[in-house]
């Protein structure tokens, strides 16, 4: 792939508290699926994709994933710390400077999600619009969704617009964490710990935001039984390493 975005944004500043015990002494995104990190996964795909530059914000437990990372040859990796944790969008806005003015892909560094016939970020690059979209978003059927019970975050139509589910309504689709963003998205917002959501707002109300439905398998891994589960189910595959 040449034509996708060249930097990412990787999150993995979260606490993990679900996910207690395990993540008393161990960062979230380095529990591993298949004998590999949570984060190292995601690292993969992200290089596959033609990623270049890659930021991984730490805050819990940072000195392990700054560590760890040091390990890795690519894609070129730059660490934003934060001493107060500022949630996805404000760790976003925070790393903003490293990530350059073009459009990025952006995902959670506990993701774990397995390919369709093409690489998900690919897919997702091959579907932006710049002309249309500030955001594009992966979504996954909450139907298929591993692990997910919730009522689902949005709605999409058949053009790919994206909106929000009602409070008292059911979406069939649950957002998986993995997306671009156009960085003018932040502009003006004050440095400080919020939601991405913040944004995805934004491009709702000019109908900017859009989403493709992702072709493969996803695993929502919030729980150490669900850790559990998901191992079991990629020991049965004998899938290792995903890509």
């Amino acid at each position: 792939m040449t034509s996708g975005p060249k930097a990412a944004m990787v999150l993995a500043a979260g606490v993990g508290k679900r996910m207690r015990p395990l993540t008393k002494f161990v960062p979230k995104p380095l529990l591993r699926v298949g004998g590999r990190t949570m984060l190292d996964r995601t690292l993969d795909k992200v290089a596959a994709a033609g990623v270049t530059r890659a930021v991984v914000n730490a805050h819990y437990l940072a000195d392990q994933i700054e560590t760890h990372l040091k390990r890795r040859s690519m894609p070129s990796i730059i660490l934003s710390p934060e001493e107060d944790i500022l949630d996805t969008g404000g760790g976003v806005l925070n790393a903003l400077e490293h990530l350059g003015p073009d459009p990025f892909f952006a995902l959670n560094g506990d993701t774990v999600w397995d390919e369709g016939p093409t690489s998900a970020l690919c897919r997702l690059s091959e579907a932006w619009d710049a002309d249309r979209m500030d955001a594009i978003l992966l979504m996954q059927p909450a139907v298929s969704a591993f692990g997910y019970d919730g009522k689902g975050d949005f709605h999409m139509d058949v053009e790919g617009r994206l909106s929000r589910r009602g409070e008292s309504d059911i979406a069939p689709f649950v957002f998986t964490g993995i997306q671009i963003l156009d960085p003018t998205l932040f502009k003006g917002l004050k440095p400080g710990r919020f939601s991405l959501n913040v944004v995805y707002d934004r491009a709702l109300e000019n109908e900017r935001l859009f989403g493709i439905r992702h072709d493969g398998g996803w695993y929502h891994v919030g729980t150490p039984e669900s850790l559990i589960q998901v191992n079991r189910i990629f020991e049965q595959l004998n899938q290792a390493v995903y890509f």
